[in-house]
């Protein structure tokens, strides 16, 4: 293992590995090894450092507080890495990008603008591919992709990768670590003509979604979940597809969107309710909806190749309404060609990007605020309870970057709180806005950390992973020049504990670890059952909801996790008789409400049109 280059005596956590050697961890989990304390805390209000450069100012020229990694007197703890053969980012044809896989400088990874997250209607879609992109073969459900061993920091900063895997490690067993988510009626469209619709296989024999094929019923066992319906795919889409939104779930809705409409589904029968055009094909949406089922769509300004992202339509779920719409402003400058991506908290919607950043008013479309234009500036935000933005910061020099990540008002876009990163750390997910819980890494050494922020926005901890991998699935789609913060499974927080599946191996059980939130050391673990695999969605009534994949001989299933541990407790458990086809779903995205669970799939695509009509788009299942 090759010893960093830092102030640190030798022997500590954070290390990153030799490329040629391989990580030292593969295999089974190996439990908890001994952890780091947790870094200092930094002060609310920051006084002059003593040696390291001045700080980048904050936004609105305020100062921000020396944050999370903030380099003490080193310029970094780490040397240089050799680059990665692959271009980091860039996801292998017929492989589903993983947690982390962000392009280079201009290319970070989307979660899906739709993402999955906490979401109070049940939402956890996730965004394959990228416009354009080849098209990887359908495969099973579960977390896929690039798998990730969190780690624990050394002197300045940092939770440390592997070179050739992602992971968060903890401790070191001999040495102590210096510290440092039903109408019958025919459907029109907004325009009047016959809405496009979904071929619907109801289970019963009678549908055509499944062309012929025998009841999705018929081999049900005692116990187990109805499937409500199968839909599939019935639009004309362009020749490489398109990305699907949602699903969310609103009360006996489920919406879900792709190319150019938004459609609204009984939630237990799959009969269309309401359908909704717009002019060109969408690409954005936030990962949830407001709370009275409000949701603002965008899509391009033109049916061109490189449309910007830019037309804004706001819509109620519930009804399929249509309400105000809005021009995002064009950026101008280097990044004029920077995408937008959405959020909302409270009754704004933000739609930022690289060079751009506004808030608007959810319910009539009036602009609230624009980001800041100089010292940090927001270049994307996480909604929900609250409003995150991460930032850009001003380094002073070409070759360094410096980022930041704080609340801000969502009525006026200035900021409650500033925490800055260590130099080259980069923003990388929001995976809960309260607590505030974010990922961050450095793409050339392929480092990666997981850290908690209080309130007041200090340093509350950084999440000590041990041996153990892990692998958040935050979708697969890129936004160019903008980066989406939210739409993860695989994990879910509540007030002070930080919960995360490990990585998942055909015919093993993965696991759900707790984290404190307080000192960021394991609580416990909890077993999927059987030969599965499990991925926390979001929390439920003050448990773990987490969805357990099929098997190749067992359905999957809907199961919750107490909030002090022990095994999943089965809410929905689904036939063991469609588990294939339950399994078939391409990066798949998931919705959980009103005892129903939705799989959508993120991407539809054939090669024709013919094979294009068959493709599986949703189903249900319940009790």
């Amino acid at each position: 293992m090759t010893q960093p280059p830092s102030n640190q005596p030798p022997g500590g956590f954070g290390a990153p590995q030799d490329p040629n050697q391989g990580p030292s961890h593969q295999g089974q989990p190996q439990g908890m090894p001994p952890v780091p304390p947790v870094p200092p805390q930094a002060p609310q209000a920051p006084p002059a450092p003593q040696s390291p450069p001045p700080a980048a100012p904050g936004p609105y020229g305020q100062p921000p507080q020396p944050g999370y990694g903030y380099p003490q007197q080193a310029p970094g703890p780490y040397g240089q890495q050799p680059a990665p053969q692959q271009p980091y980012g860039y996801p292998q044809q017929g492989q589903q990008p993983g947690y982390g896989q962000q392009g280079g400088p201009g290319y970070p990874q989307q979660p899906g603008p739709y993402g999955q997250q906490q979401n109070p209607y049940g939402g956890y879609p996730s965004q394959p591919g990228y416009p354009g992109a080849p098209t990887p073969p359908p495969s099973g459900g579960g977390l896929k992709g690039r798998t990730g061993v969190v780690a624990a920091v050394a002197a300045a900063a940092v939770l440390v990768a592997a070179v050739t895997t992602w992971a968060v490690v903890g401790g070191d067993d001999e040495k102590d670590p210096v510290a440092l988510p039903t109408a019958t009626a025919p459907v029109t469209s907004s325009s009047g003509a016959p809405a496009p619709t979904e071929s619907v296989d109801k289970g019963d024999g009678s549908g055509d979604g499944s062309n012929g094929e025998e009841d999705l019923n018929a081999g049900r066992q005692a116990g187990e979940a109805k499937i409500n319906y199968l839909l599939k795919n019935n639009v004309d889409l362009p020749r490489n597809g398109a990305d699907v939104l949602g699903p969310w779930i609103i009360g006996d809705t489920v919406v879900k969107a792709m190319y150019k409409s938004i459609d609204g589904y009984s939630l237990s029968d799959g009969s269309a309710k309401w359908h909704i055009d717009v002019p060109f094909e969408l690409c954005a949406a936030p990962p949830a909806p407001a709370a009275n089922g409000t949701m603002v769509f965008a899509y391009g300004d033109s049916a061109k190749d490189g449309a910007k992202c830019t037309e804004l339509q706001q819509i109620d779920l519930k009804t399929g309404k249509k309400g105000w719409k809005k021009s995002v402003p064009k950026a101008t400058g280097l990044f004029a060609f920077s995408d937008n991506t959405l959020a909302i908290s409270g009754n704004t919607v933000t739609a930022a990007g690289s060079s751009t950043a506004y808030g608007f008013s959810l319910t009539d479309g009036k602009q609230l605020f624009k980001g800041a234009t100089t010292g940090c500036k927001p270049f994307a935000y996480a909604g929900g309870s609250k409003l995150i933005a991460a930032m850009d910061c001003p380094s002073g020099s070409t070759t360094k970057k410096v980022q930041a990540v704080g609340e801000v008002d969502p009525a006026t876009g200035k900021p409650r709180f500033t925490f800055q990163l260590e130099a080259d750390w980069e923003v990388d997910k929001v995976y809960s806005v309260d607590p505030l819980v974010v990922s961050a890494t450095q793409r050339e050494q392929k480092k990666w950390t997981i850290f908690a922020l209080d309130a007041k926005g200090k340093l509350r901890s950084q999440i000590q992973g041990g041996k153990d991998k892990f692998a958040p699935s935050c979708g697969g789609s890129f936004v160019v020049f903008g980066k989406n913060l939210q739409g993860c499974t695989g994990v879910a927080a509540d007030a002070n504990t930080f919960y995360m599946s490990t990585e998942t191996s055909y015919g093993k059980p993965n696991e759900v670890v707790a984290f404190d939130l307080k000192t960021g050391k394991a609580k416990w673990r909890s077993k999927a059952p059987g030969e599965q695999s499990m991925i926390p969605l979001r929390m439920e009534g003050g448990q773990v909801l987490v969805y357990v994949d099929p098997a190749y001989d067992k359905g999957g299933a809907v199961a919750t996790i107490a909030p002090t541990g022990g095994a999943p407790k089965i809410l929905l458990q689904h036939p063991a008789s469609s588990a294939q086809v339950e399994s078939s779903f391409y990066d798949p995205g998931f919705a959980y409400g009103s005892g129903t669970f939705v799989v959508t799939s993120g991407r539809v695509s054939a090669s024709n049109d013919k094979e294009e009509k068959q493709v599986k788009t949703m189903m249900a299942f319940s009790k």
